[in-house]
């Protein structure tokens, strides 16, 4: 039987800054990780003192923030190899502090995603993944959660537009393979997180770049302005 996976991860995006937590479980091997991105091209990144709980973010000396998080949307579904997994997002969530980086502190106050996920997922595992906030073109906040290879079943996936206050599940969508387009939106990258583990029975290779999204959003939104990240995800665990 594949192993128990869990996590959660938090990403906060904005003109100024872009930045995640995460706080994962693979079987009985933990995982945490922090980055923060910067228009420049600058990313920091690092893995120790990252505590996530309801409602805040903190990586000791570097980002503390408070979060107004919501119920959000649940999805549980059935793998190819016939395993039950779940997930929980929710979109546009406004964050308030402060990050401290470069010899810098940046006053936060943007929207991100929160991603709860658990379950026990395939053994060899791959995904395409994007999510972002932004605002629309007749002023409206919007944020969107778009997948490929998870919880990606037509009529029964995780692929949710937000706009405003409606929330609005929308079809499979297409990656570009280098990741410089989903769908209708073209992305442009500022910096990337990415790592390629090899442990023998656990070996992951894993891509998150973050940057500016252009175009149009799934449901047909067009976008003034987005911002956030694009993955691509083979584990082998």
């Amino acid at each position: 039987m594949p192993l128990h996976k869990r996590w959660r991860w938090v990403g906060v995006f904005s003109s100024d800054l872009m930045l995640c937590a995460g706080d994962a479980r693979v079987g009985p091997l933990p995982q945490r990780w922090w980055a923060v991105a910067l228009p420049d091209g600058r990313l920091f990144k690092g893995s120790r003192g990252v505590h996530l709980s309801p409602g805040r973010v903190l990586v000791e000396r570097v980002i503390e923030l408070q979060l107004e998080e919501n119920a959000g949307f649940e999805r549980k579904s059935r793998t190819p190899g016939g395993n039950i997994i779940w997930t929980r997002k929710q979109g546009g969530v406004p964050a308030r502090g402060r990050v401290n980086v470069g010899g810098q502190t940046y006053r936060v106050h943007a929207r991100g995603i929160v991603d709860d996920s658990d379950g026990r997922h395939d053994r060899h595992t791959f995904w395409r993944w994007s999510a972002g906030v932004g605002v629309a073109e007749d002023g409206s906040p919007v944020a969107w959660n778009l997948v490929d290879g998870i919880h990606d079943a037509p009529g029964a996936s995780e692929r949710r537009v937000w706009r405003g206050d409606d929330l609005v599940e929308v079809d499979p969508v297409e990656f570009a393979p280098d990741l410089s387009r989903v769908a209708g939106l073209a992305f442009t990258p500022w910096a990337e997180r990415s790592e390629n583990v090899n442990l023998l029975l656990l070996k992951s290779r894993y891509r998150q770049p973050f940057g500016a999204f252009t175009g149009v959003l799934p449901d047909g939104t067009s976008l003034r302005e987005g911002y956030g990240v694009m993955e691509e995800h083979d584990a082998l665990w």
